[in-house]
């Protein structure tokens, strides 16, 4: 069964960004949307959770159009953790964390103890329960970011769509949320889908992985398969040095000299 199908999809804001692009991932699958700054792989986020209408082609989520869906039950299925994650109110951070319930809530209806646990694991989770009384205006960004996660895992979605969520991160944090989204990944079958820079940690923790350019995809498929000296040099224009690394027996690109 397939959580996502993408049928030539194209799409512009002024000019056309995503140009007639085709895939399929498949439930439960961690798919990284890998490419050069401009390739694509933010508007394919944006686009597969339904924040602007494609000019062209289909999304198919569980089979049905995602123009069937009113915007709670899309919510129900996809949560999104966008790469900008400013806020200007000052919400506490458990209050941040506890609208990812809101999908599940009727009009005027009362947060209850079921989503007050849900909050609760997913700041745990994320290591920032510490700080849910704080004001998330006064937290620093890579503090802020990890919340945006918490609110995504507190949505408590079978789909989870994340746009650049290591940018802001030192490499303990990196390694924490890459984890803790593989293993709801293994252990409730949570698909995955990351736009993210670091092909070393898109190798790593992949099961496919999509590689952009121009709004075209250049290449699809396991990680072995697809990172490849022909297609790093041929999407980002630099040679390569690509090893397997010794202590997480996954690929390993090294930047070398032109």
């Amino acid at each position: 069964m397939f959580a996502i199908e993408v049928e030539n999809l194209q799409f512009g804001y002024k000019e056309k960004i995503i140009d007639d692009i085709s895939f399929k991932i498949k439930e439960g699958q961690f798919v990284s949307l890998i490419g050069p700054n401009g390739s694509g792989k933010s508007t394919i986020i944006k686009l597969l959770n339904h924040l602007y209408p494609p000019w062209q082609g289909r999304i198919l989520i569980d089979n049905e159009d995602i123009n069937s869906f009113s915007k709670k039950e899309l919510a129900r299925k996809i949560s999104l953790v966008p790469q900008n994650t400013l806020i200007e109110y000052e919400f506490t951070v458990e209050d941040i964390v506890l609208m990812g319930r809101y999908p599940y809530k009727k009009r005027f209806e009362r947060y209850d103890e079921k989503d007050y646990e849900a909050v609760h694991r997913s700041l745990k989770a994320t290591n920032t329960f510490h700080i849910k009384g704080k004001i998330i205006t006064e937290i620093s960004g890579g503090e802020r970011q990890r919340v945006i996660i918490a609110k995504a895992l507190a949505q408590e979605t079978p789909i989870i769509l994340l746009d650049e969520p290591t940018a802001h991160l030192d490499i303990n944090h990196q390694m924490e949320i890459l984890n803790l989204l593989r293993r709801l990944n293994k252990e409730k079958k949570t698909t995955i889908i990351i736009a993210i820079h670091d092909i070393n940690l898109a190798s790593r923790f992949s099961d496919e992985i999509i590689i952009l350019s121009m709004g075209k995809i250049i290449d699809n498929g396991i990680p072995e398969n697809v990172i490849t000296k022909e297609n790093m040099e041929k999407v980002y224009s630099v040679k390569v040095a690509i090893d397997k690394n010794k202590h997480t027996n996954s690929l390993s690109i090294t930047p070398i000299n032109n």
